[in-house]
């Protein structure tokens, strides 16, 4: 019997080779006796066992030979704030920007509860049942402790998780209002410039920054649910103003006459809003997505909205309008970023939040007293500069 195939200390001396129980040598490591770990110092990896550092150029690569590690890794740079990782991810999305904008973006939303990933996983294993690649972004509730993702979706869509032909990245929301994580539009381009032709964002839920959505997706789908009673009643107006199709989920068994019910009071609100896309007109729609049901006439209705946009050119148009106000956006969170980061703001913020708090100094002359503070010493660097 080989030393790694032994009997444990415990065994009958007598059970000999009949004994079932086998006792296998173990890796050589530190914490949980993890290989990777192994040779340490102080409790720290040696270079050895490091992963090795990729080019802009070999991650570009990657992406666009759908290495799916690369990609993750490509799409974990995106999401860091680092500056040495925001530099590195914006060289590798300039080599990829070529390869991107062939995938039809559909956005995602709903009250929760209503079962946006069951809806997403019915309509994604559809999807690649009929050839498409998909890219399911779902973005996650952020926890205020450690900053990651609280739902987890991707355990919940266990039959599409296990497709290579799908890639699901659950991304945490960073406290974005909306539910939109910051970097959603870049992790976008690189799952585009893989290969993948239709990309499903999930969002949190609805709210009054869903807008943010709208404005990087083709297509945008609120999921709603029969029966969700009048508390309700103060979001869907400006919520359903912005879906291209409104979906009642959960139509069968008992809850299928409720779900059509609910179906045709939606379609006539439907009729007196204005279209949220110029030259279509929107519709509800039901489906059960837990039974596959209903899933390839919404993927239809869909495909007859970017057939008609194509055509109009309103489907173009929206895109080079949503491109500028991603540079809008970015430049909004570059001023907030340096803001934050002035360092007469970080020496005086706490003292002036104090005053605030106990009412010592008003909100509107606490703002006036930072931007100040912030505009007298950009300015001072601008003189630097020119002298």
């Amino acid at each position: 019997m080989a030393d790694k195939d032994k009997l444990p200390e415990w065994a009958p001396q007598e059970g000999g080779k009949g004994f079932a129980c086998r006792v296998m040598d173990g890796v050589e490591g530190g914490h949980d006796g993890i290989s990777s770990y192994s040779g340490t110092q102080a409790g720290k990896p040696t270079s050895k066992y490091r992963r090795a550092q990729l080019t802009p150029d070999q991650y570009a690569e990657g992406v666009l030979n759908a290495d799916r590690g690369i990609i993750g890794r490509t799409i974990t740079l995106v999401e860091s704030n680092l500056p040495a990782h925001t530099d590195q991810a914006q060289e590798i999305l300039k080599k990829l920007l070529p390869h991107t904008g062939n995938s039809m973006r559909v956005g995602i939303t709903g009250v929760p509860g209503v079962g946006k990933s069951t809806f997403i996983e019915s309509l994604g294993y559809y999807l690649i049942q009929g050839g498409h690649k998909v890219a399911v972004l779902a973005v996650d509730p952020s926890s205020s402790i450690s900053g990651g993702s609280i739902l987890g979706d991707k355990t919940r869509m266990e039959r599409l998780g296990r497709d290579k032909r799908c890639f699901i990245r659950p991304s945490p929301s960073g406290g974005t209002l909306g539910g939109v994580a910051r970097k959603t539009r870049e992790t976008m381009l690189v799952c585009e410039a893989a290969g993948y032709d239709v990309i499903l964002i999930e969002t949190v839920g609805v709210g009054q920054s869903e807008i943010t959505v709208r404005s990087m997706v083709d297509f945008f789908l609120l999921l709603m649910l029969a029966g969700a009673g009048d508390e309700l009643q103060g979001i869907k107006k400006g919520i359903m103003e912005l879906a291209d199709a409104l979906v009642i989920n959960k139509a069968d068994g008992d809850n299928k006459l409720p779900a059509e019910t609910a179906r045709n009071e939606y379609e006539r609100a439907m009729h007196y809003l204005q279209p949220s896309t110029e030259g279509w007109t929107s519709h509800a729609f039901t489906c059960s997505a837990v039974k596959d049901q209903g899933i390839e006439d919404i993927w239809k209705v869909i495909g007859k909205f970017k057939e008609i946009t194509t055509e109009s050119g309103i489907f173009e148009q929206h895109r080079k309008q949503q491109s500028i106000k991603w540079v809008h956006d970015m430049v909004d969170e570059h001023l907030r970023s340096l803001f934050s980061r002035h360092p007469e703001i970080i020496k005086m913020i706490s003292k002036i939040e104090q005053d605030v708090a106990e009412g010592v100094l008003p909100a509107v002359s606490a703002v006036q007293k930072l931007i100040a503070i912030f505009e007298g010493k950009r300015m001072q660097e601008g003189k630097q500069t020119r002298l």
